[in-house]
């Protein structure tokens, strides 16, 4: 798949969310999600911030890594970061908010379509490919509209589009421990998903040393931290495989736990 066909998925992705958001009333957009302290309204200010620097570190690689210093600069204050993050979105009602999305996630889609496949972006950590960096956007809008989704009551039906996640959750696996400063269980844990479509996907290893089976949705609502993995359909064998899903992070950041069982 190259750069063009992940961007096309991720204007789909933000396109299916859009149509969750854009019938909710001014109360709805008020309502407290499953992260703590963030309304619906901070869930879509979060991704139209970084769709905006997202953009700006496509088309303007020096003005992104002076605005990336500066958020860095803040990171010992978190409050500091929210008030640059989000302030000026909390500061916008509903409808203002949903245009400064769709404007933001334009911008970027714009910015995305000359890239090349081997044209590397910098962002808040390592300068990432093309494809990653987009695929990245895709599992933000997807993740934090799933926050959204479970707050509102809303459908959103469950695609092919998926894959990139699971790409991401399985070549994360390493990065589930680094981050928590601990070392990565040794061997392979191999990975079959059932599509949405009913396709298989699957990442084997002779040598496994565990395996996680399951439904591809769960899998990514597990490797974002959008479910527990004992509240899904997955089967993670004993051993390296459960261990690595219940600290599973897809996502750059200080290490992060999901959510407890049943909640």
């Amino acid at each position: 798949m190259d750069v063009a066909a992940v961007t096309a998925d991720l204007i789909a992705e933000q396109d299916d969310l859009d149509t969750v958001v854009a019938p909710l009333t001014d109360d709805a957009w008020a309502l407290a999600t499953p992260s703590p302290g963030w309304s619906v309204a901070d869930q879509i200010g979060h991704l139209t911030y970084f769709d905006r620097t997202a953009a700006l570190a496509i088309v303007d690689p020096d003005a992104f890594i002076e605005h990336r210093d500066q958020l860095i600069g803040l990171f010992d204050d978190p409050s500091a970061v929210e008030d640059l993050t989000l302030g000026e979105f909390r500061a916008m009602h509903p409808a203002e908010l949903l245009a400064a999305w769709r404007e933001g996630r334009s911008a970027l889609a714009e910015a995305s379509a000359p890239l090349s496949d081997d044209r590397r972006i910098e962002w808040y950590g390592p300068s990432m490919s093309s494809k990653s960096f987009l695929t990245a956007r895709l599992m933000e809008a997807w993740a934090h509209g799933q926050d959204i989704v479970d707050t509102v009551g809303g459908t959103r039906v469950a695609t092919d589009r998926l894959r990139h996640i699971a790409q991401l959750g399985v070549i994360t696996r390493g990065w589930s421990y680094a981050n928590r400063g601990l070392e990565r269980p040794a061997g392979e844990v191999s990975v079959s998903l059932t599509a949405p479509s009913g396709d298989t996907w699957s990442w084997e290893h002779a040598d496994e040393v565990g395996r996680v089976t399951g439904p591809a949705e769960d899998f990514c609502l597990v490797v974002t931290q959008r479910r527990h993995l004992d509240d899904t359909r997955l089967v993670a064998s004993d051993g390296p495989a459960r261990d690595w899903m219940l600290r599973a992070q897809a996502f750059a950041g200080d290490a992060t736990d999901g959510p407890a069982p049943r909640t």
